[in-house]
């Protein structure tokens, strides 16, 4: 056994590392909505998952990154980051024509068709996807609903999931009050007794089990994805979000974990001059850890039901987070805590709960400004950190981009994220940024990357000295003209900190069916990944 491997394994993370295996590995992220098939309802679904778990098979890719499944807040807001719920999934995923007893049901069969249409637009249309999809699923709930819930399956889930009922509570309450934020509902409701708690279960059981129904075939179709893909040698790579929206489930069953006063951000840093605003309320953590972090325990206990591997979003925010007072510019916000020789302690304690909770291998989103203690102990821990390989820079000294050869392994490299732009826009529009890579590379600086150059650098990402890699899908279908949209702006998921018609709706140009037939880009992406050099 090399001195890396022992390491590893003797780190907090070991169980995970031994899972997981201490060697290269090659990844794709995509956001699930992004998928279309012939199956498709406007919306990528579970069982999209199939055909191209198969696909990285084949190209012995072994693991796919997923950004956040969470219930999203409303098909107004379809950010992942959002959530309505930190457990419940999100169910325009639902896989419609694969749900049990629907051979019962030969109208509801032939509305799917009706809807193959919406797979054809360049965005995603969420309002008229979740319209269709939340009506399509009362049909098939009013039809096989009591079937399902007499199950043993389905009562031993309720059994299994704490945060389901108040979840789906919520969820009937919001319908009710017309999606109204729940600091406006009646105060009996907006804070209610255990009594009054258990009277609103009994008065809405009906359009509660709505829900509770949902969840369960939510949690059936993403399990069965998971054992196909462990099957065929694939990890799935779960996201979870550091943070929650207030209007969220979790925040009117539990107030006391959360302090909405101020809202969680960011400084202004390398990457925003303007800081950043999520609008998340901050965890009240001393209420968290009187109650033995339950509540997270939760949340990654549910997350492993899906994923080997998880993205842990901002872990920066674990040591300390940027606090912004009401009313208030990004810049104007401070530290919590406030005294840094605190940050260490709490990152160690958190992230150690963490660890000690769950057997996914955990990788760190340590983008942005990162204390100096924070690597140290996300090494320490066994966790990779992330390198974003256009922001690997020597900043302190003359900004040369580090040799990808000094990349720790303990990290995933990449070429761009969900937040930034992708490779062909950031050339473009930062070209003092894009002509050191030309220029350590001996090319000429050009605005439009050619061919070969994007090839190259793709390489590049797969042979750092980091253990994991992987890049967004849509970096290697610009390599075909047919497979990418014209405008490089459209193959951007989200501009953060905006509010836009076009963060969140990407949909990938080509379908399921045209990307696995595709065979020079197979040929393609199996010379990225494994040829010895990049020019071969």
């Amino acid at each position: 056994m090399d001195g890396l491997s022992q390491t590893l394994l003797n780190t907090p993370s070991g169980k995970g590392w031994e899972r997981i295996g201490i060697r290269n590995h090659h990844g794709i992220n995509f956001p699930l909505s992004a998928l279309h098939s012939e199956n498709s309802c406007g919306i990528g679904d579970f069982f999209d998952l199939l055909p191209m778990i198969d696909w990285c098979h084949r190209l012995k890719i072994d693991f796919i990154q997923l950004l956040p499944l969470n219930a999203a807040h409303s098909e107004a807001d379809p950010s992942p980051y959002n959530a309505i719920s930190s457990c419940a999934l999100n169910f325009l995923y639902l896989t419609l024509h694969a749900l049990p007893y629907l051979e019962k049901c030969p109208q509801l069969k032939k509305k799917l068709k009706e809807f193959n249409k919406n797979n054809n637009s360049s965005r995603i249309n969420y309002p008229e996807v979740f319209a269709y999809k939340v009506s399509w699923l009362r049909e098939y709930f009013n039809e096989v609903g009591q079937e399902l819930l007499n199950t043993d399956e389905l009562q031993k889930f309720i059994g299994n999931h704490a945060w389901l009922k108040p979840y789906s509570l919520f969820r009937v309450l919001k319908d009710q009050f017309r999606n109204i934020s729940w600091k406006r509902w009646p105060e009996d409701i907006r804070h209610p007794t255990p009594e009054k708690l258990e009277a609103l279960y009994q008065e809405h059981k009906t359009d509660l089990s709505f829900y509770i129904v949902v969840q369960f075939l939510c949690f059936n179709q993403l399990k069965k994805v998971r054992e196909y893909a462990n099957l065929k040698g694939v990890f799935l790579m779960g996201d979870l979000p550091i943070l929650l929206s207030s209007e969220s489930a979790d925040f009117w069953q539990h107030p006391d974990y959360f302090d909405d006063h101020l809202a969680a951000g960011a400084p202004p840093d390398f990457y925003n001059a303007y800081g950043q605003n999520w609008g998340f309320p901050i965890f009240n953590w001393d209420t968290l850890r009187n109650d033995h972090f339950s509540w997270w325990k939760q949340r990654l206990l549910v997350a492993h039901t899906f994923f080997d591997i998880v993205r842990i979003d901002h872990i920066i925010g674990f040591f300390r987070i940027w606090a912004i007072p009401p009313h208030h510019h990004s810049k104007d916000g401070y530290y919590i805590p406030e005294d840094e020789k605190e940050w260490e302690s709490q990152g160690r304690e958190l992230l150690k709960m963490i660890v000690n909770t769950t057997p996914m291998l955990l990788i760190g989103e340590d983008l942005g400004t990162v204390p100096a203690i924070v690597r140290p102990i996300l090494k320490e821990m066994g966790i990779c950190s992330t390198k974003v390989m256009r922001w690997e820079r020597k900043h302190g000294e003359d900004k040369s981009y580090i040799p990808l050869q000094h990349y720790p392994p303990i990290s995933i490299t990449c070429l761009s994220t969900h937040d930034s732009e992708t490779l062909a826009q950031w050339w473009k529009e930062f070209p003092e940024e894009a002509k050191p890579l030309a220029d350590s590379k001996q090319w000429p600086y050009q605005p439009d990357l050619t061919d070969k150059q994007r090839e190259e650098i793709l390489w590049d990402s797969h042979h750092t000295s980091s253990l994991f890699h992987v890049n967004l899908l849509q970096e290697y279908l610009a390599l075909f003209p047919d497979l990418s949209w014209p405008n490089p702006e459209d193959e951007r998921i989200n501009v953060p900190g905006t509010v836009s018609v076009k963060n969140w709706n990407y949909r990938f140009k080509p379908s399921i069916e045209t990307i696995l037939s595709h065979k020079e880009l197979f040929s393609k992406m199996e010379a990225i990944l494994f040829s010895p050099s990049p020019k071969s």
